[in-house]
Formats: C-alpha cells, sequence, structure tokens
C-alpha cells in the first residue's frame, strides 16, 4: 500500500467529489458504464491540462508511461485512447458545464474583494475566437475556407475568475450572446463598442444593473443636462437622448455621456453608462479594467490546452474546453486555501513536472526554488488572482 499520495491524486481531493457524481447522476453520465467513470475522464482530461498535452494520442502515451500509477492516480485502470475518444462523443458536454459553473462560484467565493467600493458585482464581457480547421470540424464552420468557435466570457474583474461562460460557434455575432448573461440587479458591466446595442442595453437598464459601453462614432443624439465643473481629463459629462429613429425606439430614456482623454494612449475615449451616481472617473476606471478579460484569454490561451482539441465533435470540444475552465479554477482554489506565494505561472509549472511525484503539496511549493524568467522580463502576462493597484 502507497504511504504517501501523488501530487496528482492531492490536488484532486481540492474537488469536490459528491458534488460532482449528483452532476452524473442528473444526466445518466455513467448509465452502461463498467469501468471508465465520468470523474474518471474528468481527471484524465485535467491530467492532460496540467502537463499540457498536444493530442490525445499524446496523452494516452503519458498515462501508459505510469500505467501502474493510474489507479492511484484516480483516472482509473483502464484508460485507453478507444475509450476517452468515446466519452469525449458521446457523454453529455454538460456535466463538465454544471461541474465548471459550480467551480467558478467555488473560485469566486474564495477571492471576494472590494476593489472599486461599488455596491455590486463589477463584470467585464467579451469573447475570443479559436479557431479550428474546417475538414476536422465541418460544424464550426466560420468562412468559406475557416471554421471555429467562440468562448463568451462574463468576467468577474474583482475576483479575477470568469463568472459565467458560454460557447457558440464562431459565427454567431458578440451581442446575441449578451442575451444568455445571466444579469444581476445592482451589479456593473462593462462591454467593448461591439456590443453596443441600446435594445440590450436598455434591458440591462430595466433590471436595475448599470452599464459602461462605448460609443459608437455615428451616434446621433442631443445633449439635454450637463455638468459645467469637469475634474481633470474629463472633457464633458452631460446626459442625452437619442435621436436617431431606431436607437430612440429601442432606449427611449436618457443616458450618460462621459467624454475623457486618457493621457497614457494619448487619445480621447466616449463612454455610455446609467450608472449616473458615480464620477467620471470612476467611469473612465471601470472601462479601463475591461481590459483584464483580454488578459484572462491570453493566458488562458498560452497556458491551458484549448487551442489544440483532442476530440473533433462538437461535444468533445465544449468537453475540453469547460475542462480548462475546471483546472483554472482548481488553481485559484488551491492558491487560496494554501496560501502559496507564488504567482499562477510558477504554480502550473511545479505542478506540470511533479504529477507523479510522492511529495506533500506544501513542501513542493515551499521547497522549490523557481526563478521563472518570464516573469522577470515581464512576458508572462496578467498574475491572475492577485488584487488589482490603482
Amino acid at each position: 500500500m502507497l504511504k504517501d499520495k501523488y501530487v496528482f491524486a492531492q490536488m484532486v481531493e481540492f474537488l469536490d467529489n459528491f458534488k460532482f457524481l449528483r452532476i452524473v447522476k442528473k444526466y445518466d453520465g455513467n448509465k452502461y458504464v463498467k469501468y471508465f467513470t465520468c470523474w474518471n475522464q474528468l481527471l484524465t482530461l485535467m491530467f492532460g491540462q496540467l502537463c499540457n498535452r498536444a493530442s490525445l494520442r499524446d496523452l494516452i502515451v503519458a498515462l501508459q508511461a505510469h500505467q501502474e500509477k493510474c489507479y492511484h492516480l484516480g483516472v482509473g485502470k483502464h484508460v485507453t485512447r478507444s475509450n476517452l475518444a468515446k466519452a469525449n462523443e458521446n457523454r453529455d458536454y454538460r456535466i463538465f458545464e454544471d461541474f465548471a459553473f459550480y467551480m467558478i462560484d467555488e473560485a469566486r467565493k474564495y477571492n471576494v474583494t472590494d476593489i472599486f467600493k461599488l455596491d455590486g458585482n463589477v463584470y467585464a464581457f467579451d469573447s475570443t475566437t479559436i479557431d479550428l480547421c474546417l475538414e476536422l470540424f465541418p460544424w464550426a464552420k466560420f468562412r468559406k475556407h475557416k471554421g471555429g468557435i467562440k468562448v463568451h466570457t462574463l468576467y468577474d474583474i474583482e475576483t479575477q475568475v470568469p463568472a459565467f461562460i458560454h460557447i457558440t460557434e464562431a459565427k454567431v455575432n458578440d451581442v446575441k450572446a449578451m442575451d444568455a448573461i445571466p444579469y444581476e440587479s445592482g451589479s456593473y458591466y462593462i462591454f467593448d463598442r461591439a456590443y453596443n446595442d441600446y435594445k440590450r442595453l436598455f434591458k440591462i437598464h430595466m433590471n436595475d444593473s448599470y452599464f459602461v459601453v462605448r460609443a459608437k462614432t455615428n451616434m446621433k443624439y442631443k445633449i439635454v443636462k450637463w455638468k459645467r465643473r469637469l475634474p481633470k481629463n474629463v472633457l464633458s459629462d452631460c446626459e442625452i437622448v437619442l435621436t436617431g429613429y431606431y436607437s430612440q425606439k429601442a432606449y427611449p430614456e436618457r443616458i450618460r455621456m462621459v467624454r475623457y482623454w486618457d493621457e497614457e494612449d494619448q487619445r480621447e475615449f466616449v463612454y455610455l453608462t446609467n450608472a449616473k451616481h458615480i464620477s467620471a472617473h470612476q467611469v473612465a476606471e471601470l472601462y479601463k479594467n475591461r481590459w483584464q478579460v483580454e488578459l484572462f484569454f491570453k493566458w488562458l490561451k498560452q497556458h491551458l490546452r484549448i487551442k489544440k482539441f483532442w476530440g473533433t465533435s462538437e461535444n468533445a470540444v465544449k468537453i475540453q474546453v469547460y475542462t480548462a475552465i475546471i483546472t483554472y479554477c482548481l488553481v485559484a482554489i488551491m492558491k487560496h486555501k494554501m496560501q502559496l506565494d507564488r504567482s499562477t505561472y510558477e504554480i502550473l509549472q511545479i505542478l506540470g513536472i511533479s504529477l507523479t511525484d510522492k511529495t506533500h503539496l506544501r513542501d513542493l511549493f515551499s521547497k522549490t526554488k523557481f526563478n521563472n524568467v518570464k516573469d522577470q522580463n515581464g512576458l508572462d502576462g496578467p498574475d491572475l488572482f492577485e488584487n488589482f493597484k490603482f
């Protein structure tokens, strides 16, 4: 009997097995399954994410190299290429979607902060496109000779954890994804100019929520009220009504418009918002932090396996994306519970080369002297799960 657990097995203890099994039961995920269960499938895919395997064959080869350890790693004794491929093809992706949303909620609880000092959560919404080969993924046709999917993400800026994930084909317009957002009363939603849809923005307003969005250059409006004493870099702060025929019908009430000069970028920004109770500088600061969702996409693509897929069906692609989100949230929970004073990049690098070691997790991170060249040169992107400094 093994006296010590492998590093990967210690990580798995941070997952709620009972919650996952309840979700599996909800969708009959283990129906007619004898050996390779949904739990084994999840852990196998997470193992591949952490050790950065490039393909399904690559993942199976890595596991076969540690075949005598597979049972104690939690992936089971019956991990084969055909078993994993069939599971990714046939098992309901909603099992992994629901568990990803559960992990998101848990990670957000452990990373609660109040950076902006506003009575409500602050979210940034955007999407990233993942290119797919049209010959291998014919269901994801995007253009004539190109395929792809979009990962629409509602990113909680203060906790630095995605609050909502919505996967669609790449041809779906970004604006339509706004309909899937679970809006919360009193929260703030930040959008880029591509999401400037007055009808959907008015829906947010009627939900007693707040939005901040870049204004279109061809917007037709009339100023009805303005402030005279303006702080530094605020060119104007006024209330407007839309005068365009369709825009006026879509948003019949007044909107606040803030024109702001960004000294860092040396350019003018025009923001629209229904938050009339905050200062113009706060409006500009909220939109400036929308860039955090872009950094999240960059980090996710660089350090987790979502650009090369281990299956060609839509079901397999969604399972892999949601598994990446589960892995991301697991690192966030581990970092908080263990109070690790390391960057997320360091944690992933140490875990990636230590999954089959028998070192205790606490000793693994406290004894390892890991000097990251990318961190020193500032090339690693965002240091996620760290508080902002204004």
